[in-house]
């Protein structure tokens, strides 16, 4: 047996390929990707690809940028792990979480991080937090958090209560009691079946209902992303986050802004909720801070939360939350290099300039009967198809369209993700304009396809 075949037959045989139907799976074998160099991948069969979504939104930076990988080997080198239980340290770690919050406006008193290994730990870090926050105060009832549906928070078991994405939970029973969902800022597919701006976003005033009907002496924090990504890449109206940072103020809750997709240039800006000035009092951070290169998540804290924390602790117990590689060296270390690159290349701007080039050139995707929306902020861009545009009814199976042309694109060379009814892009922001073309061409080559197998 060659090597390939035996790569296939051992991951068909031993794999558990997460967010995958297993007997799929099973039938037509895994893509196996080989390499990358900038916004190309390359498969076992030797195939180029577009990586038009950076793996999972994660490489901002583009594949094979040997300054993190040499980054991490200095670091491999010196020390590879080193424990931050105990008071221990190391020095990547503090260098980071220094540079990490002196990113933040400083009248926003963000300055405590906690490093872990990815999103949903850093979400999970930050709902404790903000438990502990209020029960240290002797209010220990004020532990509820509200999120929106289609939001996504992570798949462990408090990030999974979190997400509005009801199949994520199926068969998952008993869901963590403490969370409450409102209705998401949506304007396509309205909750509410209102329109924008006659609305007066109702959508943000749900949020002040729900914290009231629940009672404001319950309501820990409100968690949500800038962009709603896995649920639909939608943005929000611009007066949405300015109104929910003044209920969260009115009613004394905290507010979780999860840029675990948005942060680090993708929206446009270097953290999306630059976008309307508004202060978290927690940030949940993952992804782009090492462009995926190594596992590394960011729980980013006020001082206001953190010296509530420390001041009213009892002298019996040390802080009682930590994972085994929090604070990684390695993790930090390939941060630093990656922040480096963000910056010196200005990924963000470039971000806000090649997403404003992309979607003029997705608008013209509206021409075909069965793409409802497109909408996007920075190198984030949604294709939403519908059976019926009048209706804004999807195709049936759900989920068959976007799917179907995922897979078309894939065989022409371009990685997209589908992700409800949406095709979603995120492509790396080092992406060249002509690589921009490429994607959309293939989506106005596969559209049709899509609709002579379905309708």
């Amino acid at each position: 047996m060659d090597a390939k075949k035996a790569l296939i037959k051992n991951d068909l045989r031993h794999l558990i390929h997460p967010m995958t139907h297993l007997r799929e799976h099973a039938e037509h074998g895994p893509k196996i990707v080989v390499s990358g160099k900038g916004a190309v991948i390359k498969d076992l069969d030797g195939r180029e690809i577009l990586d038009g979504f950076s793996g999972l939104w994660c490489v901002v930076v583009g594949h094979g940028r040997q300054k993190i990988v040499a980054a991490v080997k200095k670091q491999m080198e010196t020390i590879a792990y080193a424990t931050s239980f105990f008071s221990l340290g190391n020095v990547p770690s503090v260098v980071l979480a220094a540079r990490l919050t002196g990113m933040f406006p400083k009248k926003y008193g963000l300055n405590r991080v906690m490093f872990c290994c990815g999103g949903s730990e850093a979400n999970e870090t930050n709902f404790k937090f903000a438990r502990l926050y209020f029960a240290l105060q002797g209010r220990q009832q004020k532990n509820k958090i509200i999120s929106r549906n289609w939001s996504y928070h992570g798949l462990s078991y408090g990030a999974l209560a979190a997400t509005g994405i009801v199949p994520f939970q199926w068969n998952y029973d008993p869901i963590p009691e403490g969370f409450v969902k409102v209705v998401a800022p949506y304007c396509y597919q309205c909750d509410l079946e209102l329109t924008y701006p006659a609305c007066d976003v109702a959508c943000v005033k749900a949020i002040e209902e729900a914290i009231i009907a629940e009672g404001p002496d319950t309501v820990a924090a409100v968690i949500a992303e800038p962009v709603i990504g896995s649920g639909g890449i939608i943005p929000p109206p611009k007066e949405y986050f300015p109104r929910l940072r003044e209920i969260c103020d009115r009613h004394d809750v905290l507010l979780i802004l999860d840029e675990v997709i948005t942060g680090f240039g993708r929206t446009g800006k270097m953290f999306a909720f630059q976008h309307w000035n508004v202060r978290p009092d927690m940030l949940t951070l993952a992804k782009g801070i090492t462009s995926g290169y190594i596992p590394l998540g960011a729980s980013v804290m006020s001082d206001k939360i953190y010296d509530t924390i420390r001041q009213n602790e009892p002298d019996q117990l040390p802080l009682m939350h930590g994972f085994t590689y929090m604070n990684h060296p390695v993790g930090c270390a390939a941060a630093l290099a990656n922040l480096d690159i963000i910056e010196k290349e200005n990924l963000p701007k470039q971000a806000a300039q090649k997403g404003a080039y992309l979607m003029k050139k997705l608008e013209g995707l509206r021409k075909f009967d069965c793409v409802g929306d497109v909408r996007g902020m920075g190198l984030m861009a949604a294709v939403e198809f519908v059976k019926n545009k009048a209706t804004k009814q999807p195709f049936d199976p759900p989920h068959e369209a976007p799917t179907t042309i995922c897979d078309l694109a894939w065989k022409r060379g371009v990685y997209m993700r589908p992700t409800m009814e949406v095709v979603g892009l995120a492509p790396p922001l080092t992406i060249s304009l002509k690589q921009l073309d490429q994607m959309v061409s293939v989506l106005e080559e596969v559209i049709p396809l899509m609709e002579k197998k379905l309708r």
